[in-house]
């Protein structure tokens, strides 16, 4: 797909101007933002096509044509739903849009259909003893555990599937020959599975010592194999790259209130009270992005 930044434009727009990024940006879409980035409007091919079967000037500004509140997805939204959204509307691109309305990116059914095959590999970490869901993790380790059915890793494993991934490694250790028998070799879901054999826990930066390293000449992806997400990993890779980091980490937003009234003091004189503040902090999601010379760094065998 075309770089979406390049048909953004501004309410000031002229409509002749829109004609010609329409035409250099080939999407037969344009994006209209403030200067906040926030989205005000789309215009489509069949717009323009209005606008001019209907004689308006070439230097109408382009909020006369475009469509005010035109469908949108949200970047919480799964692949899934945008894809649903954009069949039941008959729509070939989607706007995705933050909680305030920020333009993020743009979404196109043919991506979403047909999503680009990705040449990086996928590292699941499935190695931990799931001792904080005992009795369930007695005898089955935590991601085959079932949500709605289907074994949590079974659920990642789809969603980078659906993204392009074809790749996957999987770090086990607890009950791990459940876990290979499950998934075996992939090819029940048209895929490459290999294994990192942990003889005790190692955490998240052992289990990368344990990797062919020869074989990891592209970002790689490494997500706890426990964790349910609606995340676009396609998008988060494009991300790492485009910033060029060493790593790129997903983090969420935690929110923590003291239960109590917190005093601030000097020395003796109480200066204020203020009653269960809640303090908000951004914390590690245990999904990453890490680039072939990260991988190769990490130690062999250590936690």
């Amino acid at each position: 797909m075309r770089n979406w930044k390049d048909i953004v434009i501004s309410p000031q727009t002229p409509l002749k101007m829109a004609i010609h990024m329409m035409d250099k940006g080939a999407l037969r879409i344009l994006l209209v933002t403030d200067s906040e980035n926030t989205l005000l409007g789309a215009v489509t091919d069949g717009d323009i096509r209005r606008a001019l079967l209907a004689s308006l000037d070439l230097q109408t500004p382009i909020t006369q044509v475009m469509h005010k509140n035109p469908s949108v997805a949200f970047n919480t939204w799964s692949a899934t739903r945008m894809r649903k959204l954009m069949q039941q509307k008959s729509l070939l691109h989607l706007p995705v849009v933050d909680e305030s309305g920020q333009l993020l990116r743009l979404e196109t059914l043919e991506k979403l259909l047909y999503p680009e095959a990705r040449k990086n590999s996928v590292l699941l970490m499935a190695g931990g003893l799931g001792t904080r869901l005992r009795p369930l993790t007695e005898n089955c380790p935590k991601p085959l555990l079932k949500v709605g059915g289907k074994p949590i890793l079974a659920i990642i494993l789809e969603n980078f599937i659906n993204s392009g991934f074809n790749h996957f490694y999987i770090s086990a250790c607890y009950l791990a020959e459940m876990i290979k028998s499950y998934f075996g070799d992939g090819s029940q879901w048209g895929v490459k599975i290999d294994y990192i054999n942990e003889e005790k826990p190692l955490g998240t930066g052992g289990v990368l010592g344990l990797l062919p390293n020869q074989e990891i000449s592209s970002p790689l992806i490494m997500m706890n194999g426990d964790l349910l997400t609606n995340i676009d990993f396609g998008n988060l890779l494009d991300f790492h790259e485009e910033h060029q980091g060493l790593a790129t980490l997903g983090v969420r937003e935690y929110e923590y209130q003291v239960p109590y009234g917190v005093i601030e003091a000097d020395s003796y004189h109480v200066k204020s009270i203020v009653e269960k503040p809640a303090y908000k902090f951004f914390v590690n999601a245990g999904i990453y992005a890490l680039q072939p010379e990260l991988v190769q760094a990490a130690p062999q065998g250590q936690f």
